[in-house]
């Protein structure tokens, strides 16, 4: 790679990466896990660099190689392999931080909830709410319609709505 493509790369990289690090987070539930994903992603963005700077949208074009990195992990023999038997943390640590207002309990209660959703609908619902990515820009990272995204987006928010103890219940469209 020529020091031109590697400058465009490294503040490309260096723009992007706490927000995929925060989408591999809510995927994984893992912030260690969240991690190999981003950095799988990274090592196959600067193999693929010259092809991926052509797309049209990048960062659609990176957020399918993280859900990508994602899907392949979890299909890995690894995945499956526990240390212990609980978390040895009651609460994430080395998570993204709390967006803007959310409080630390609401972003736990959300992130475990989040974590009991279907994987499917989980994708859809991190790269549409979190990643901020639009339903086309969903479907294109996805592969799939937009009609897809739409029925994954409802189906995902009716199973996180029933995982959430809410008490004032505000209805959020995009």
């Amino acid at each position: 790679m020529h020091a031109a493509d590697r400058q465009e790369y490294v503040e490309f990289v260096t723009a992007v990466t706490p927000k995929l690090r925060r989408t591999a987070y809510l995927l994984t539930g893992d912030a260690h896990r969240a991690d190999d994903v981003v950095q799988q992603t990274l090592t196959r963005l600067y193999v693929k660099w010259g092809r991926a700077r052509g797309a049209d949208d990048v960062g659609a074009y990176v957020h399918r190689m993280l859900v990508n990195a994602f899907r392949q992990e979890r299909r890995s023999r690894w995945f499956g392999v526990q240390l212990f038997d609980r978390a040895p943390e009651p609460t994430p640590r080395g998570g993204p931080p709390p967006g803007p207002g959310e409080s630390v309990v609401d972003a736990v209660a959300v992130r475990a909830a989040l974590a009991e959703v279907p994987p499917g609908q989980r994708v859809v619902l991190v790269l549409r709410f979190y990643a901020d990515l639009s339903v086309e820009q969903t479907a294109e990272v996805l592969g799939c319609s937009t009609g897809n995204v739409k029925s994954q987006t409802a189906r995902g928010l009716a199973a996180l709505r029933r995982r959430l103890p809410l008490d004032d219940v505000t209805e959020v469209n995009r």
